[in-house]
């Protein structure tokens, strides 16, 4: 079951959101994939993905009461997944959820069986998009440059790169999760 759970993840620039996005918009019509809402200490209001905001503090209480399947820190930010996002597992679907590389050893060893892919982009690209973004420094940039070419996906794991039109990468993760439906129904 934890196989269709899609743990997508990369580094900041790589255009991770922009594929699931695309995702959302051209996956076939019915009930096959689930985007877990995240859990975010960000305001609702601050642009991105749809989330569910929450102060440090009320994140911390609701993570001590064992509210969340999984959640990490990253970037400033606290985010977690809520169990019940994992919820359509339990009826055959897949549940798609927006990871951190940072946190992939606790999710493996919470859900071993998870289907684990890795959105990458040439380091130019990367550079570019985030210098664009405008909301970190060049220093910072090179930093997160770096932290992304040190990291080294696991094996197994789906690896889609993000550096041409962006159907391509999104239908690359369609296909993933059409196998992920051959392979489990079988």
């Amino acid at each position: 079951m934890s196989r269709r759970l899609v743990y997508v993840m990369g580094p900041s620039g790589v255009g991770k959101d922009s594929v699931l996005g695309w995702l959302k918009a051209h996956a076939p019509a019915g009930p096959m994939v689930h985007f877990a809402r995240r859990t975010v200490t960000r305001p609702a209001d601050a642009g991105g993905e749809d989330h569910e905001a929450l102060c440090g503090e009320a994140f911390e209480q609701q993570a001590q009461a064992d509210a969340f399947a999984l959640h990490w820190q990253a970037n400033g930010l606290r985010y977690g997944v809520r169990h019940g996002q994992l919820a359509p597992l339990r009826q055959g679907r897949c549940v798609l959820v927006n990871g951190s590389r940072g946190h992939l050893p606790q999710a493996l060893r919470a859900y071993p069986d998870m289907t684990v892919v890795h959105i990458t982009a040439l380091p130019d690209a990367v550079r570019q998009r985030l210098l664009e973004r405008g909301r970190e420094t060049a220093e910072e940039v090179e930093a997160r440059l770096q932290r992304a070419r040190a990291f080294v996906a696991p094996p197994g794991a789906h690896r889609i790169a993000n550096d041409g039109p962006l159907q391509d990468a999104g239908l690359a993760l369609l296909q993933i999760l059409g196998r992920l439906d051959t392979q489990v129904g079988a």
